[in-house]
């Protein structure tokens, strides 16, 4: 068996062309155009490139764009200052704060202080506890979701699915499980200290791997047809790897590219949720 491709790149441009198409109806219509502020803290090349390519998606689609930089100096009460700006600011749809920051900010003041319609990546915790508590309003954080959308998209079923997350922080492990959870998947949440790791992802029709740990995944822990989705980002000899190791394409039925996978669905949903932000703002 050689497993599918799980094609986030296309998924994703199906995703680009819908927002474009609404966009360009919302202005037309008289309606105001979105604007992603993105933040950046500090000169981080990896950073300083997923924003470019954010800002580029963002062009893409007709949603305008701010760039904020930040020395690494910064202290997280002149970051805590510019989020004020920003949320005060009503030409401001969403705001991005590209992590991770310095180890010297305190991100949990920071995301407390976003005003939650502009939190596009759903890490307030108003935006993270009605996603919790199943209720409407929510914003999905965009990894999560991308998982999400880009399984339903591929035609792979989540209602009555075994899904098994192995991660647990509160940006990507956590919000899958809730979101697969909220698809009617029966869900287990696993780590790396989970005992008996393997034999949780053996029961996977649905396998996450986002752990941050290179090639945590062996493929004797996959069921055979399994959808394997590698969402780590890791860095081994200077390439770009996730959590699987070899051999895992041999037994899944469907597998994410990593990178090309989860990326791209990462950042057509946070487009997709700049503009939902600009309707939520504005009202209308």
């Amino acid at each position: 068996m050689t497993a599918r491709i799980l094609d986030g790149k296309a998924v994703a441009q199906h995703i680009y062309a819908d927002i474009a198409a609404r966009v360009a109806a919302r202005v037309a219509h008289g309606g105001s155009r979105p604007k992603l502020a993105t933040v950046v803290v500090g000169d981080d090349p990896a950073s300083a490139q997923y924003v470019r390519m954010k800002q580029k998606n963002a062009k893409a689609v007709g949603i305008d764009s701010d760039d904020h930089r930040l020395p690494s100096t910064a202290t997280t009460d002149q970051l805590l200052e510019l989020v004020e700006q920003l949320n005060r600011d009503v030409t401001v749809s969403g705001i991005l704060i590209q992590q991770p920051p310095p180890a010297h900010i305190d991100m949990t003041r920071v995301i407390a202080a976003l005003d939650p319609i502009k939190d596009v990546d759903g890490a307030h915790p108003l935006n993270a506890g009605l996603i919790a508590l199943g209720l409407p309003g929510g914003v999905e954080p965009c990894t999560p979701a991308g998982i999400v959308v880009l399984l339903e998209h591929s035609g792979i079923p989540i209602e009555g699915a075994n899904a098994v997350v192995v991660g647990r922080s509160n940006l990507v492990g956590k919000p899958t499980a809730l979101l697969l959870l909220k698809r009617n998947a029966t869900v287990t949440l696993c780590h790396t200290r989970t005992t008996d790791l393997a034999g949780h992802a053996r029961q996977a029709d649905i396998l996450v791997a986002a752990a941050g740990k290179p090639e945590l995944i062996s493929k004797d822990m996959v069921k055979p047809g399994a959808a394997v989705i590698d969402v780590s980002t890791n860095w081994v000899d200077g390439k770009q790897v996730g959590d699987l190791g070899p051999g895992v394409a041999e037994v899944a039925g469907w597998l994410t590219p990593n990178p090309g996978g989860v990326g791209p669905m990462t950042r057509a949903m946070l487009i997709k949720n700049t503009f939902e932000a600009e309707v939520r703002r504005s009202g209308a």
